[in-house]
């Protein structure tokens, strides 16, 4: 993604709102056992109502321009799920969301909501690490005899595997911001200091492998 007004806009509402946390000198765990300097939970902005409208608009006009015979949006449980049916009411299109698995009880539904055979959908994420949720949930739509024809995402961390695993599924991506324009702001805003910048660049070049 270049840095367009709408990606640097979204980094710093994600700062703002704390949506995303930078701490490299305290870093966080994630349920992988990576040692991050970064934590990303973009269900925060869904408080802010002019931020909530502003992301909603921004992924509701890339869906238009990109995937312009989109049939349904999907959301991709748990945190695109919200985010997903703001998106599908603002573009007037029926809704869907996508669990990582069927229930085990009742229906045993993966697929929330009517989604008909051949329709064509956009899932919704807010926010891409490796791929391999997002592409799960694609699968489960593609299994059900729909066609996932591409994703939106709030935010994205860049790295190489996730971009590898989306075109090897044949799926275009669409993030509004991501870790770079998200550095370039935070050092602009004052959130984190110059001499910070090596240790969170090298980060999301080998985040498996990366020590504070």
């Amino acid at each position: 993604m270049q840095k367009s007004n709408t990606a640097l806009q979204i980094a710093s509402y994600l700062l703002e709102t704390e949506a995303v946390k930078l701490r490299p000198d305290v870093p966080f765990t994630w349920s992988s056992g990576w040692l991050s300097p970064i934590y990303c939970d973009n269900r925060v902005t869904l408080s802010f109502p002019a931020i909530r409208s502003f992301i909603k608009n921004a992924l509701s006009e890339e869906i238009r321009n990109r995937f312009p015979e989109v049939e349904v949006i999907g959301g991709v449980a748990t945190a695109g799920i919200s985010q997903g049916a703001l998106v599908a009411d603002a573009l007037d299109l029926p809704y869907i969301y996508v669990r990582p698995e069927p229930k085990n009880h009742g229906m045993g539904n993966q697929i929330e909501g009517r989604l008909q055979i051949g329709q064509k959908v956009v899932l919704i994420e807010d926010l891409i690490s490796t791929g391999g949720s997002s592409l799960k949930a694609a699968q489960a739509v593609n299994n059900a005899g729909a066609e996932v024809i591409g994703m939106a995402a709030i935010f994205t961390y860049g790295f190489d595997k996730a971009a590898h695993n989306f075109q090897e599924a044949n799926i275009p991506i669409i993030c509004l911001s991501n870790y770079q324009n998200l550095l370039g702001i935070a050092l602009e805003k004052g959130y984190i200091k110059a001499d910070m910048l090596d240790t969170l660049s090298a980060w999301r070049k080998a985040p498996d492998k990366w020590k504070k």
